[in-house]
């Protein structure tokens, strides 16, 4: 290892190449990532695609090539759409091999050179000024002025201004100052590395949505396989011959599994997404948007997502001085500055240059010796001018000063109103002894404007709020004060102060309003684990590398878009793209919106679910008397070509004005409100004006009970059959825009998709019944008139279905005030 006495040559070249073969390149280890063709192969393998292959397999068998392609496809589309989100999954760790810059400029061999980062070496002689990005873990071994960020690995706001045998990390930055280091450690070794492995490790957790979905799925699908099961047996009872009775159960299936579930709700997300976006909420998982509408606790950060992270002087007080002489010595002690109208290092050393600007103070005297501030001393100082200026911590620099009367009082003023407080003195020598003070100074970081209406949302919605950052607790306390967010309680930790068992971490912060200061990743990490283990749906919000891991442990991770990092933002599911937390509240409501959404168009699909295998049930309960009224390519038509458009226009439905009142509505997407107006009112309106058209064209055709009819007779009524669906479907949907209102008091232009889809879907029936091909293949035909007549019926059958249960529902819930009712 080179020791400080050789910076002066470094080491030679031959040193350099023999270490760098030793110990490898210093980039982070790459993270191992599963290939496509695997993702891809996943999404066609599980329970519901290998349901469907194995249906599309047995329809082939059974004579059917027509049926077994429309599943196939039905698979590589619900495939496809899976794929497509799972390969856009987080590349957090990469993104932190980015943090390694190109260059680097070291001593070798005696002679200034600028390599490779990836060619540093344990040993190597780092030359470090304004600006850079740090390659390597740094032992310092000179420096002067040295001011370094190191935000991104520890949350912590304020410049770091470390001394000579200290370390500096990899991934932060040179803000002020210039120093020589030698390199301790490289690529996987570093901290920045250690970081990496915890964002690997942290698992994300599958969300609420997800789980919900698969739920619905396998059992959906099950009850398919074994009513289909029931029916083939029942067939054979009946007399059909075995491959008759098997394309029987194949159709009941086929009727009974949502084919159009698992696009529609991907759709709908994507929808949302769009939403979101519009609104500075960029969302890079698609399960991102109903988790966070399912969340319950929201761990936010400070700067910037709570106030502006413009720090301004909002208090000055002197016992003589002249607030000028203040601002002066107070910028004289501080390097950063507002130059060419844009800040320039510390935001709070800016907000001093700002205001002794404002007050025309002399800044600009050189500076002949200078004692940058560290955290032992608490406080820096300069020497100019032959005079001695400094700034620091009340506590650090009053004791160095002659006794100064009401001191003690504007302290305690300035810290009940919850500024930050620095104190300015000056003397006569270099020495910190013995000075004069000339005031306080009081410096804040305006909240942003909306943000207390934010978090009174939050809490009008039932969402426990934390604040979770780096910074000091005063400066949290003061923000969280000021904006609203602190407790009743006013509970105030830090994370050295947090209790190392996760139970009693979980039990300690499960409250509203609580605010944990001075937070490593490791604790964010433990806090997002210990409030996920109490049941909560976690938000948690960051911005620099520190936060990866806590970022993909929570349910979901919200990075900040304008000041954040790539690493937080590849880790996090949402991405706000003007850090601003307001905007985390109105994604939520739009994450809330869709979880309402889900339900409306699962109630749309399996109504039609309903309608789809009564004809079968129909056949089957009459002994064969009475034909099937659908064949299962009509039924494949249905699910995958006039359900789908409606479906998605019911996923894009606004927010109702009280999505946001009450906790979030997390339970079984498919619960008893749902099955009784799907099979209670719905699903059999819509098969009694399905049935209603087939037996009319039947009978007025001159069809008799028990005999077969004429094929083209049969054609003509199963054609009529399928526009009584499909016209059903028609109501079936602004039916399903609402829980509580009827059709006629809902106003039909706040969602214009809907009529867009609507439209469509009367174009599709057209098609499907007016072009003899097409309606031959599916099995049907276009009816007569009459038959059309008929069809219609089904529109006024679903509206009068449809308002009388609603009607019934609110005398329900008038004589049950505690029953909620709201349609989310």
């Amino acid at each position: 290892m080179t020791t400080v006495s050789q910076l002066g040559r470094g080491l030679t070249a031959a040193e350099a190449a023999s270490r760098l073969t030793r110990d490898g390149p210093n980039i982070l280890p790459a993270a191992r990532r599963t290939p496509a063709i695997v993702l891809l192969l996943r999404q066609m393998v599980h329970f519901f695609a290998l349901l469907l292959w194995g249906a599309s397999v047995l329809a082939l068998l059974a004579g059917m090539p027509q049926l077994a392609v429309a599943i196939v496809i039905v698979v590589l589309l619900n495939g496809a759409f899976a794929f497509a989100q799972e390969y856009r999954a987080d590349q957090a760790s990469e993104r932190l091999r980015e943090l390694i810059p190109a260059g680097v400029v070291v001593r070798r061999d005696g002679r200034r050179l600028s390599i490779e980062a990836a060619d540093l070496v344990a040993g190597d002689v780092v030359l470090l000024e304004a600006g850079d990005r740090i390659s390597a873990d740094l032992e310092l071994a000179q420096v002067h002025a040295l001011g370094i960020n190191e935000s991104m690995l520890t949350g912590e706001s304020r410049l770091v201004h470390p001394a000579a045998g200290e370390r500096a990390f990899a991934g932060t930055f040179v803000v002020e100052g210039e120093a020589e280091a030698v390199v301790v450690a490289t690529g996987g070794r570093t901290r920045l590395a250690g970081i990496a492995r915890l964002t690997q490790e942290a698992s994300r957790p599958p969300s609420p949505l997800s789980v919900q979905i698969g739920k619905v799925v396998r059992v959906v699908a099950g009850i398919a396989l074994a009513v289909g099961a029931a029916f083939f047996g029942l067939a054979q009872l009946l007399g059909m011959e075995p491959a008759e009775s098997f394309l029987f159960a194949l159709g009941v299936t086929v009727a009974l599994v949502p084919e159009g579930l698992l696009p529609t709700v991907t759709l709908s997300l994507a929808r949302a997404a769009q939403r979101m976006a519009a609104q500075n909420a960029l969302v890079r998982h698609l399960e991102a948007v109903e988790t966070l509408g399912s969340a319950t606790f929201i761990c936010t950060d400070k700067t910037g997502t709570l106030t502006r992270n413009e720090m301004t002087v909002a208090d000055l007080w002197s016992p003589a001085a002249s607030p000028a002489e203040v601002l002066r010595s107070a910028v004289l002690s501080s390097t950063g500055r507002m130059s060419g109208g844009k800040p320039v290092g510390d935001p709070m050393e800016v907000a001093l240059h700002v205001e002794a600007l404002r007050l025309h103070a002399a800044v600009d005297d050189e500076i002949t010796a200078r004692f940058p501030f560290d955290p032992v001393r608490r406080r820096a100082s300069v020497v100019a001018g032959g005079r001695l200026h400094l700034k620091g911590a009340p506590d650090a620099v009053l004791p160095l000063c002659h006794a100064v009367p009401g001191a003690d009082e504007a302290l305690a003023r300035m810290s009940d109103r919850g500024l930050r407080v620095l104190a300015v003195a000056r003397g006569d020598t270099a020495e910190e002894r013995d000075l004069e003070f000339l005031g306080l100074v009081g410096l804040y970081d305006p909240p942003r404007d909306d943000v207390a209406e934010a978090i009174w949302k939050c809490r009008i919605a039932g969402i426990k709020l934390a604040m979770v950052t780096g910074d000091h607790p005063r400066t949290a306390r003061a923000i969280a004060a000021e904006v609203g967010l602190l407790g009743e309680e006013e509970l105030v930790v830090t994370g050295a102060d947090l209790p190392a068992d996760d139970a009693a971490l979980g039990e300690l912060l499960d409250r509203d309003g609580v605010v944990v200061a001075r937070v490593t990743p490791e604790d964010k990490l433990r806090i997002a684990r210990a409030l996920r283990s109490r049941g909560h749906v976690v938000a948690m919000t960051g911005d620099g590398v520190n936060d990866g891991p806590a970022l993909r442990e929570a349910d979901i991770g919200i990075a900040m878009g304008a000041s954040g990092t790539d690493v937080a933002r590849e880790a996090a599911d949402l991405v706000l793209l003007d850090d601003h937390f307001a905007t985390i509240v109105a994604a939520i409501e739009l994450g809330r919106a869709t979880y309402a959404n889900v339900r409306r168009f699962l109630t749309y699909h399996l109504t039609d679910n309903v309608a789809e295998l009564t004809p079968f049930a129909v056949w089957a309960l009459s002994g064969g008397t009475i034909p099937l009224a659908l064949s299962v390519l009509q039924v494949l038509a249905l699910d995958i070509g006039t359900d789908l458009l409606p479906a998605l226009a019911l996923g894009a439905e606004p927010a109702n004005p009280r999505t946001m009142h009450g906790p979030a509505r997390t339970g079984n997407l498919i619960d008893r409100r749902v099955l009784a107006r799907v099979f209670g009112v719905l699903g059999p309106a819509q098969a009694l004006a399905e049935m209603g058209a087939f037996l009319g064209v039947l009978l007025f055709g001159g069809w008799k009970f028990g005999t077969a009819p004429d094929l083209g007779l049969l054609a003509a009524a199963s054609g009529a059959a399928f526009a009584a669906v499909v016209l059903g479907q028609f109501a079936n949907a602004f039916a399903c825009r609402s829980e509580s209102r009827w059709i006629g008091g809902i106003r039909w232009r706040t969602n214009p998709l809907l009529l867009g889809a609507i439209a469509v879907e009367a174009v599709l029936l057209l098609l499907f019944l007016g072009l003899p091909a097409v309606a031959g293949l599916l099995g049907g035909a276009s009816p007569p008139m009459a038959g059309w007549l008929l069809a219609a019926l089904a529109i006024p059958v679903m509206i009068v279905a449809d308002a009388a249960y609603k009607a019934w529902q609110a005398r329900g819930r008038r004589a049950s005030p505690d029953a909620s009712g709201v349609m989310r």
